[in-house]
Parts: C-alpha cells; structure tokens; sequence
C-alpha cells in the first residue's frame, strides 16, 4: 500500500489542555475530530464518479481516502486525504485486504462506496465480511449479478415486466451461422469486469452476418466465448437514451431523478456520456423502481434505457450499481447521493428531494468531438447546440473549488489512448 499524503485526522496531545475555555475548545476539537473519524468515506476505483464523490463529502469536511489500481483522476482532488493503490478487486485477496487496509489505518465503521464494476461486484461478493468492518449500502453479488450480467438482466427484466433488446443466443460461431438474425445487431460484453478493447469500446456494431463472424471471434478471444452477447440494434439517437438515478435503501428508493443522455461519445455507441440533462420522465422511472425492486435492491444506480420509436416502450440495456461518469448532475440538481447515503448509515433523518430541471453536465472536452460529428452529419444544428448550454452547467472533471483534475485531465487522456493504441497493438498480436 502507498501512501500518497500524510493523514489530517490526528490531533497534537500537547493540545488538549484539561481547564479552561482552550481545554474545552481542546475537548470540542478532540469530539469533532472522533466524529470525523468515525464516519469518513472509503472510495474504491473509478473516475469522474469518485471524483464527485469525493467533492461532495469534502464539502462538507467529511474525511475521504482513495483505494485504487486504475484512473488517477480522483487522487489529483484537494477533498482526497489519503490515495492506497491495492492488488486489484478482482484479485482473490481483495476482500482480506480491505478488511486489513481498515484496521491499519483504523477506519472502523467508515463508509466504503464502490466507484467501478469490478469494486462493486468485490463489495457485493465479500458483503457480509466487509460489514463487520466498514458501513456498506449494497445488495449481494447473487442479486446483483440479476442485473450486471446482460445474459441474466433480460431474464430478470422479462419476469418484473419491463421491455428489453432481442438478444441472440450465439455461443460459437457455428452458431451464428443456424440462428435468423435481423441486422444490424450488437455485441457487448456480458460484464465489463477486465479492460481490453471489447470491454472499453462497450459495444460493436455488425451489419452483416460476415462481420458478426469476425467481431464474434474477436471479441470471444478477449473475452471467451460465454462472455459475448449479440443483441438487436435499437435506432435512435440521444433523444432516445435515457437514465433513472438512485440511491435505493430497504429495497425502496431513498431518492430519484431521471435524466436524458443526450450526447455521447462515440456518438453511436458510447464509451462515455458527454452532455446529460435532468428530464422528468415518469415512465423511465417506474421502469426502474420495477426492475429493482424485483431483486430487493440496495445502493447507488444508473439504470439506462433506450426509446425504441418501433413499439413505443423503454427498453433497458444497462445496470450500474456504483458511481457513473455523470454523478456530480445529481448534487446540483439538489439530490446529493453520496451524502445521503452517509447519513442513512448514521441513522440520520432523509427528506425526500426532487430533482430539478434546468441542470446539464458535460464531459467538454469529448462533447466538443460528439457535437463536431453531429454537425458534420446534420443531426445537430448550431442553434440546438448553444440552447443546450443555457442550463446550469456542472463540468465532469473541472470545479472552481477543486481546478487541478480539470487541468490535468486532458494530459491524462492523451497518455491512456497512447496506452490503450499499445493495448490493441498488442491484442492484435
């Protein structure tokens, strides 16, 4: 474990005088600084979702430390007072680790918040252990595999009655050649567990039987064979895509917001949303109280879903049970999760909280790209551009209070695509 800054928890004995106006300023700062201690926040992994995280709570002088093996991102935040690198979530030590990583550093009863898919599936999988050490709002990797596994979320979706993409039962690639396909279709990861090019890219695109072949065997090689899912193409684009957002505890939701995905990059097939706006939509969020609820879940979620103009119905692709890139939209809308999920665990009172509309976050630097393909294309007019802008705008990496991981952020996605180009060189070898 590497410790990247020195701890800001302690307090100088020679300052706790015992009589006195300063013994009892000396007492206050002594109970303050337990509180603190007791009720700090462990973050696992991730990117703009932690970063977010870690504003939200260092707002508010709530202690965060960073455990992580991947995006550097959230350890270049002012709110992270500690940054941990560990042996990987998925790692068959990770649980032991963590319950270790507390007692040395004496985070009895911190809140421990997954911010990737592979933490949230090593949170789950090691729930009951975790809990006798950290606080964790989470449900079981049995539950929540229901819905992480795009092989199973279709099953779990069928039986709470929400709408899903046609998928393809393809196994080989003998069968593809015995099964009706209609294209063009899709071929996502079942989990995005590992990084590779198929679990980055998210999804490819076949248009004809010869390319799902070769996509197929691509994908399978990085994957295996069981973990590739062919899926119907749903037409559309961002007007089409939308999210609900959650924090669910006792298998109800805390508080709720859906939002529209409006942008995204690449603007076909998104490895991340680049402008997402708070839209009220009523049937995108029964959908998603259904379809949770139908597995008793608990946690922070993105549940996303797709219009499909065809028959009218909210179709849903994907499952998030950790932070997701947007996460900071919910705490200016006025549904701050992280927090009120810290006060759950405290026992403190929620009051339920509305989104509000006239909110938009933007990823800048990639919206400029999907906004630049959008125009050239003529699906995008200047004039719809800017009036998406006339919002209340919060900025995926950049905030006034906390400018370092803005400015560094496009160096740092200059030196991953250079690592991931070398990725694939690599793969293709």
């Amino acid at each position: 474990m590497e410790r990247v800054q020195p701890n800001h928890l302690a307090l100088n004995d020679r300052e706790c005088m015992v009589d006195g106006k300063a013994g009892r300023l000396a007492a206050d700062a002594v109970t303050k600084a337990v509180d603190l201690k007791a009720t700090g926040v462990v973050l696992l992994g991730g990117s703009h979702g932690a970063l977010s995280a870690a504003r939200s709570f260092g707002r508010k002088n709530i202690p965060v430390v960073l455990v992580t093996d991947d995006h550097p991102l959230p350890g270049l935040s002012r709110y992270i007072r500690q940054s941990f690198t560990w042996p990987r979530a998925l790692s068959a030590r990770a649980g032991e680790w963590l319950i270790e990583f507390a007692a040395e550093h004496d985070l009895q009863d911190w809140l421990l918040i997954p911010c990737a898919d592979a933490e949230a599936r090593c949170v789950a999988e090691n729930l009951t252990r975790l809990r006798t050490v950290f606080k964790v709002v989470s449900s079981g990797w049995t539950d929540l595999r229901k819905l992480c596994d795009k092989q199973l979320l279709p099953i779990t979706a069928a039986a709470a009655g929400i709408a899903f993409p046609r998928n393809y039962r393809v196994r080989s690639v003998e069968d593809i050649a015995n099964i009706e396909v209609q294209f063009p279709v899709v071929l996502k990861p079942a989990m995005r567990m590992e990084r590779n090019t198929f679990t980055s890219a998210k999804a490819w695109r076949a248009d004809s039987r010869d390319e799902l072949v070769e996509l197929y065997r691509k994908a399978a090689s990085l994957v295996g064979h069981g973990e590739v899912v062919v899926q119907e193409f749903i037409p559309g684009g961002g007007e089409a895509q939308f999210s609900y957002a959650a924090l669910w505890f006792a298998n109800a939701p805390v508080v709720e917001m859906s939002a529209r995905r409006t942008r995204q990059y690449p603007i076909e097939f998104s490895h991340t949303s680049t402008f997402v706006e708070v839209i009220d939509n009523d049937a995108v969020k029964v959908a998603g109280r259904r379809l949770l609820s139908s597995v008793g879940f608990e946690g922070l979620v993105e549940v996303e879903f797709k219009f499909d103009a065809r028959d009218s119905s909210y179709k849903v692709l994907d499952v998030n049970p950790r932070t997701w890139s947007w996460f900071s939209l919910c705490a200016v809308a006025g549904q701050d999760l992280p927090v009120l999920m810290r006060d759950i665990v405290l026992g403190k009172p929620v009051e339920p909280a509305q989104a509000h509309a006239g909110y938009a976050w933007t990823h800048l630097s990639k919206d400029i790209l999907a906004v630049t393909r959008l125009l050239l294309r003529g699906d995008l007019t200047v004039g719809i551009y800017a009036r998406s802008l006339c919002q209340n705008l919060t900025f995926a990496a950049f905030a006034w209070d906390d400018p370092l991981p803005g400015i560094l952020e496009l160096p740092l996605v200059l030196y991953r695509a250079i690592c991931g180009a070398l990725l694939r060189k690599e793969e293709a070898r």
